[in-house]
């Protein structure tokens, strides 16, 4: 596996979690310890029976896959000994602010030892400015950054992301630091300390709204800087869901107007498109302003699975919007091994797989997920067997 061999500490909460997924999914050896009274995100939901004896988190079986857990009681001397022999020989370690142990990992000692030692800290507001001692759960940080101003319609209001993306956007950069610090280790022996700031991985990817405030000249909308909310009109007006029979389609003339003009024209819909004014670079808004009118009132006449099918055999980038029943059916998915068996106590379900394939000369790569366990009593029996103790 690319990671193998690679240790890794996970001290993460539900903001970084989905960082050690990533990491022990890429074959890094991964261990979470858990204090006393238990891991508080074997609690969250969906759990697997309303018999609250036999309930198992299903989230914490997904984004805790393919780890260790060990209880680590450091109200004992053996338990903080244990955290010691961990920390001496991980190559990195993930945190949560006030997440358990972080506090008496004391890493900032740590990194200072051992200079090849990479940390990646994960915070919602990082630690500096006016918001650094606040805390936000997915919802208001997705508030708080952006994501959920550019949800619903003008005339609605914001919606709530499925799930927690928020949080999935910042467990990503985790890794995506994690990694890119691994690749410097690798070159020079020297290890990095990382800052992730929620608040910021949100922000980051919210080009469909800076590109408004950034170039409020060059786009010229007379609402300024910044639009109303747009549901999911792209920031260019060139791209939008739009109602068609049985279902939505995502419709775009770009990035080959006139392969889309060309269509237009074959079905007898293409109205003013061909007037030569619309050829014009100064324009290019009143063309993507009348194409986008035009492909809405044909759109909504179209079966929506046979308008996405003609638009890739033109080499049109539409795209089909599927419920989520309909995701779990998708045939793509099937067809490249999406899905994996997880077990969860001696039962197995369907789990969602790596979103990549890594291949060699020989063979695809693939890890499957190991079966979700409770955590281990005897955590000098799992360091041992790991090769993480002193002997």
């Amino acid at each position: 596996m690319p990671l193998s061999g690679v240790r890794v500490i996970d001290l993460t909460d539900e903001r970084g979690i989905y960082g050690a997924k990533l990491l022990a999914d890429l074959g890094a050896d991964v261990v979470r310890p858990e204090p006393p009274e238990g891991d508080p995100l074997r609690q969250r939901g969906p759990l697997t029976a309303t018999d609250k004896a036999a309930q198992t988190s299903l989230w914490h079986a997904f984004f805790a896959s393919n780890r260790r857990f060990f209880t680590l009681d450091l109200d004992t001397a053996s338990g903080r000994e244990q955290l010691d022999q961990l920390l001496l020989r991980a190559d990195i370690v993930l945190t949560c602010d006030n997440a358990f142990a972080v506090k008496e990992a004391d890493l900032a000692k740590r990194s200072a030892q051992r200079p090849e030692l990479i940390v990646i800290d994960v915070s919602s507001f990082g630690t500096s400015g006016p918001w650094k001692n606040y805390l936000a759960p997915d919802l208001i940080a997705g508030a708080l950054a952006g994501a959920a101003a550019t949800t619903g319609d003008i005339d609605t209001p914001p919606l709530k992301g499925f799930g927690e993306l928020n949080f999935m956007v910042s467990g990503a950069y985790v890794a995506i630091a994690a990694l890119a610090a691994l690749a410097k280790v690798r070159k020079d022996g020297q290890g990095q300390r990382a800052e992730i700031s929620v608040h910021e991985c949100i922000a980051s990817c919210l080009e469909h709204v800076l590109m408004f405030y950034w170039y409020a000249e060059t786009m010229q909308r007379p609402e300024g800087k910044v639009l109303p909310r747009r549901g999911a009109l792209h920031w260019s007006d060139a791209y939008a869901v739009m109602p068609a029979q049985n279902g939505s389609v995502m419709v775009t003339p770009a990035p080959d107007f006139d392969t889309q003009l060309m269509w237009l024209i074959e079905e007898g819909v293409q109205e003013d498109l061909i007037d030569p004014k619309y050829q014009e670079p100064e324009n290019l808004r009143l063309r993507v302003e009348r194409s986008m009118q035009i492909l809405r009132a044909w759109a909504a006449g179209k079966d929506a699975r046979e308008l996405f099918l003609q638009a890739q055999e033109r080499h049109c980038p539409y795209g089909w919007v599927l419920p989520l029943e309909a995701v779990a059916e998708n045939p793509q998915l099937a067809a490249r091994d999406w899905y994996r068996k997880l077990t969860i106590n001696d039962q197995t379900i369907t789990a969602p797989g790596a979103a990549y394939h890594f291949s060699n000369t020989e063979n695809e790569i693939e890890l499957p997920l190991s079966p979700h366990t409770a955590a281990a009593t005897d955590a000098a029996a799992i360091l041992s067997d790991l090769g993480w103790s002193a002997s």
